[in-house]
């Protein structure tokens, strides 16, 4: 057996779209680097970016409530929506990029056309919803934003959601046209296809197991071949940690102060699935509705027409549930093993802190299938039992730090940890993630690679034009950019064939 030290340039750790998206910047920045992945599993996109794992959603908050928040005086907060979409709007001009070079084919097979609409229901949340629709509309980055509370403008956006509704309560929805349908799992495959026929190096059944710094600031990396039982080791100048729930065991074992006070807390997710395309073929949106109290933001509620294989798809959810592991394919020790000296304290706090958010989860855990379809009919008033089954998401591990707000500050994010010699990263969080992987991944680049940025500038703004801008304040440059993408994607044909 040997174990003789392999030296490259990079590695990445996970076969999801984040090591993808940054595996991809990277070849077009610098070609000659060596890269080399590390997958536990026995192919690309198996985890969090699993179709089956995630909602599929371009999160771009146009219908996102939960990035819009009211306050004190009334006034709607839009700055986090508008953020949001400028980083989803950067994730289009890459993938438009790598479409428009041949590097990826087939837009179809893993982005589609869909109306994004918020749905709402009672005085204060249609009150809400209207102050939202106004502060976003005249926004150009949300043009084409519809507001309806006609009864019969809403039976022709969303028919199945309004036969059978008997409620007096009022009603109001937003629609915008431009909302997009993602197969983020068909994405990182074909983002791995990519990196194979560029000669990056990718290990599936390879798991792991330690992750520490050389005398000459490398790191030194150790594999285990689930294939053969062999231990590796791999050195390289830069490690990317991008193993979903899995990065933040990794992230401690590299012992760097920044990996200090940061926990975890897992929660699962299960999904409605329709199994009856009569049904499926009468919604054609995904509409979003408002987090119950006590809720985590990734938890609102939603019914979502999917393209997954090139079949049209209807899922409800997601539930939230709670599983000590924090990977699907995870160990039920993952969340005690997490709990070290130095983070004990922020877990602990955390705990005190999310009372409504243990409560929740209790809740959502001993949910009856029969609760679970009282909740879809509160979308859809004819829902059958029998048409309808329930799906395991991914687990998704929420940051645990201590923050401005106090020790044990639970975070509702994507969020990336570094060394401060820019030589290790992991990334942490959750939603929006796939969505905002290409602006999380220059995020990297910028804090790991600075002093290369001002190489690299031309060619980043090649792929993405409006980097180092904002889209907010350039309206005309938005506007060429959506259109522009929207045609290399095949986005605005396809919308015209399904409106």
């Amino acid at each position: 057996m040997s174990n003789m030290e392999k030296k490259t340039d990079v590695i990445l750790i996970g076969a999801g779209v984040m090591s993808a998206t940054l595996g991809a910047l990277l070849k077009e920045l610098v070609p000659e680097w060596e890269i080399k992945v590390f997958e536990k599993l026995a192919s690309a996109g198996e985890e969090s970016s699993n179709e089956w794992n995630n909602a599929g959603t371009g999160h771009s908050a146009l219908c996102e409530l939960n990035y819009t928040s009211e306050k004190p005086d009334g006034s709607i907060d839009i700055s986090k929506a508008i953020s949001i979409n400028e980083q989803f709007q950067v994730s289009r001009q890459f993938w438009s990029y790598l479409v428009s070079s041949n590097l990826i084919r087939n837009p179809q097979d893993f982005i589609m056309p869909i109306p994004h609409m918020s749905l709402v229901q009672g005085e204060k949340d249609v009150a809400f919803l209207k102050k939202r629709f106004e502060a976003l509309s005249n926004h150009p980055l949300f043009q084409g934003m519809e507001y309806s509370e006609d009864s019969e403008q809403l039976k022709e956006w969303i028919p199945l959601i309004m036969e059978g509704r008997t409620s007096n309560e009022p009603l109001a929805a937003t629609k915008i046209d431009s909302g997009t349908d993602i197969n983020f799992g068909a994405l990182t495959r074909m983002l791995f296809e990519h990196l194979k026929n560029k000669d990056v190096e990718v290990n599936y059944k390879h798991s792991v197991k330690d992750i520490k710094r050389t005398p000459d600031g490398s790191w030194k990396v150790k594999v285990l071949d689930n294939n053969n039982g062999r231990t590796e080791f791999h050195t390289a100048k830069f490690v990317f940690i991008g193993g979903g729930g899995g990065s933040l065991h990794l992230l401690q074992k590299t012992g760097i102060p920044e990996s200090k006070h940061i926990g975890g807390f897992p929660v699962s997710g299960l999904f409605m699935v329709c199994k009856n395309q009569e049904v499926v073929a009468q919604h054609h949106a995904k509409v979003y509705g408002k987090a119950k109290v006590g809720a985590p933001p990734m938890s609102v509620p939603h019914l979502d027409t999917r393209y997954i294989d090139n079949q049209k798809a209807l899922l409800f959810g997601p539930f939230a549930g709670f599983s000590p592991k924090f990977l699907k394919t995870g160990s039920n020790f993952d969340l005690i093993s997490s709990v070290k000296p130095n983070n004990v304290f922020t877990m602990l706090a955390a705990g005190v802190k999310e009372m409504a958010l243990t409560r929740y989860l209790i809740q959502q855990v001993v949910l009856s299938n029969e609760k679970r379809m009282e909740e879809l009919r509160e979308f859809i008033p004819n829902a059958k039992s029998e048409d309808w089954e329930i799906v395991v998401a991914g687990q998704r591990v929420q940051v645990i730090k201590d923050t401005a707000n106090g020790k044990g500050t639970l975070q509702f994010g994507t969020e990336v940890v570094s060394a401060a010699d820019g030589s290790v990263a992991a990334l942490l969080g959750a939603s929006p993630g796939a969505s905002t992987a290409v602006h999380v991944m220059l995020e990297v680049l910028q804090k790991c690679f600075p002093q290369q940025m001002k190489e690299w500038e031309p060619k980043i703004k090649e792929m993405i034009p409006s980097f180092g801008m904002s889209l907010s304040k350039n309206p005309a440059l938005f506007e060429e950019i959506q259109d522009t993408t929207s045609e290399t994607l095949g986005l605005s044909l396809k919308a015209l064939v399904h409106s």
